[in-house]
Formats: structure tokens, sequence, C-alpha cells
């Protein structure tokens, strides 16, 4: 090393704490620290339209989300999936969800309906059985039931009442007006109600030929 070098590095000593920090500063790469990110669930989503709104899980107001924020892989983005996104200005100027990821995948939030009913429990056979044996007496019950039913129907129904054959009457108006005429007190009594022009009841007190038939 020549003496003026030497010299000069000899006078101009240790950098200083700021110009090491100055230095570093300059070094360090453009565009400041990364977002902070966020976790919400997906509360509204409208599938025609291609956008939503996520409820964070600070709870603070909802977040619009546009269909081109989240990836392309992983399906249509569905109600109550738990999503991880950054906040960034939408097209309108408003705060939306960017850059957003699906960590849970089809997980839900908590409180929201599932997508698939839970399992069935298998029946077993003897438990079928059993399910048969009494369909099959049930059936033989009500069969049983209707043709009693039936039965007493058909017993309680009254047959139809036969009428009797008119009787010919014993008397007939052949003519005869007077008490003289007739040979029984009924015979008079039948001629004084359905006879015209009868001479047989001089009091009009309703009894005809008093003195020869009907005293």
């Amino acid at each position: 090393m020549k003496p003026r070098a030497a010299a000069r590095l000899f006078c101009r000593g240790p950098r200083s704490g700021a110009e090491s920090r100055d230095r570093r500063g300059a070094d360090a790469p453009k565009g400041g620290r990364q977002p902070m990110r966020e976790h919400g669930h997906l509360s509204e989503w409208n599938e025609d339209r291609g956008f939503g709104f996520i409820a964070p899980a600070n709870g603070r107001a909802r977040l619009f989300v546009h269909v081109s924020a989240f990836p392309r892989q992983g399906g249509p983005p569905s109600i109550g999936e738990i999503l991880s996104y950054e906040v960034g200005e939408g097209r309108d100027g408003r705060a939306a969800a960017q850059r957003v990821q699906r960590p849970g995948g089809a997980k839900r939030a908590h409180g929201s309906r599932p997508s698939s009913s839970p399992p069935r429990r298998a029946v077993p056979w003897t438990g079928g059985l059993v399910l048969a044996a009494v369909a099959v007496v049930a059936m033989f019950g009500l069969r049983e039931t209707t043709r009693a039913g039936s039965t007493a129907g058909n017993a309680a129904t009254p047959l139809p009442a036969t009428r009797a054959a008119p009787v010919a009457p014993r008397f007939s108006c052949d003519g005869r007006t007077e008490c003289p005429q007739m040979r029984s007190c009924d015979e008079a009594r039948y001629f004084l109600r359905h006879c015209p022009g009868v001479r047989m009841d001089g009091d009009r007190d309703g009894v005809p030929c008093e003195q020869q038939w009907c005293p």
C-alpha cells in the first residue's frame, strides 16, 4: 500500500451509525412493507353479477369483493367460506378486498348452514324384518275390520217394506139413498159418508138410520 492511500484511510476513520443506516435504507427495496392480510367469511354472493361482500372477523363493516380477486382454482365462491384477503381500493375508489386466498377451502364460518346432510344411519336387517311383520299384521287387521264393517252394514240395512194389495171396498154407491134400502149399519154409514144425495140422517147428527140399523 502506498503511503498516501494509507494516510487517506487513516484520516477517514470508521463510518458513523447514522451513515450506515442511511446506506442500508438506500439499498432496501422500494415499495415499503407488505400490507397485512385480514380474515373473514363470505356473507353475501351474487353469482350472476360476480360480486359479493365479506364479513371481517374483526367486526368491521362488510367489505366488497369481486370475483376477479379470487384465485382461478378452487371453484366458485360459496357463502360462509373462510377467506384471507388484503384491503385495497376498488374501481369506484372504495375499499375492496384484493388478492383473496381460500385457506379453508370448503370450510365455512361458525353458525353457517352445512353443505351436506349428516350421513344416515343404516337400519339393521332385523329391524327391517320387524317392520315388515308389523306392516303385514296391520294390513290383515285392516282387511278384517273392513269385512266386518261391510257385513254389519248389510245386516243393518232395512229391507224395503212391501205394500199390501189394496182391498176392494165392501160397499159401493149404487144409487140407493134411503134407510129401507140398506142391509146393515156399516153400509148405511158408508153411504152417508161417500155417496151423494142420501136421505138417512134426518137430525143431522152424523148417525144414519137410527131407527132401523144404527140405534
